[in-house]
């Protein structure tokens, strides 16, 4: 079996640390129990080597033997299809588990994503664009998502591919208080996050970064 190969960035600032986008890809490479291990680009300078693996020269990627695969979502695909410890076997169960996979990143974080981007520039919350984009996300997609999270304790039966997504999506969101009306979301995102998988991938990541300061 190939090797996996995870890049990230050799360094980050402080405040991304904990949130960078590799942590879902550790993240489902612990829960899938499959040996990895992490190669760095510097954050300072991106060539054309980067941008030939990462179009956006972001990170990560991951490198399976002679693919290199791109965007968080597509990675995790590709994992799962190594590990029935990410996605069911079964049609019904598969399917499931895509669609909330989807939803995490069209529906959720489409609109946590500006909503997280105000916040760090520090749109004043009384500004028509604050009004705009958090009413968006909280009531046109955190407020459909908590009465599913309520019923449930995983999206789609077991804890999936589609889970690692949607709670590292909450998680940010979290960070700022935007669950705090959301009792559901907030519960959901602590299970997931007091998962021995997430503990490695978070002080890993963390680690990793700080081994560079």
């Amino acid at each position: 079996m190939a090797d996996l190969i995870l890049t990230t960035f050799d360094w980050v600032p402080d405040v991304p640390r904990g949130y960078v986008r590799d942590i879902r890809v550790r993240w489902a490479l612990e829960e899938a129990g499959l040996p990895y291990r992490v190669e760095s680009v510097p954050f300072r300078s991106r060539n054309a080597e980067h941008f030939s693996h990462q179009p956006f020269g972001q990170v990560p990627w991951l490198t399976d033997g002679d693919i290199s695969i791109f965007e968080s979502g597509a990675i995790l695909l590709h994992l799962a299809e190594r590990s029935d410890a990410l996605i069911p076997t079964d049609p019904r169960g598969r399917s499931e588990v895509l669609e909330w996979l989807f939803a995490a990143l069209n529906s959720v974080e489409m609109a946590s994503l500006p909503w997280s981007i105000l916040i760090f520039t520090g749109e004043a919350r009384d500004t028509s664009a604050w009004k705009l984009f958090d009413g968006f996300l909280q009531k046109s997609r955190l407020g459909h998502l908590e009465p599913v999270l309520a019923g449930r304790e995983w999206l789609a039966g077991t804890f999936s591919v589609a889970d690692i997504l949607m709670a590292d999506v909450l998680r940010l969101v979290d960070r700022f208080d935007g669950l705090v009306s959301l009792p559901a979301c907030r519960d959901y995102v602590a299970r997931a996050t007091a998962r021995p998988s997430f503990l490695k991938a978070h002080r890993d990541q963390m680690a990793h970064f700080a081994a560079a300061d």
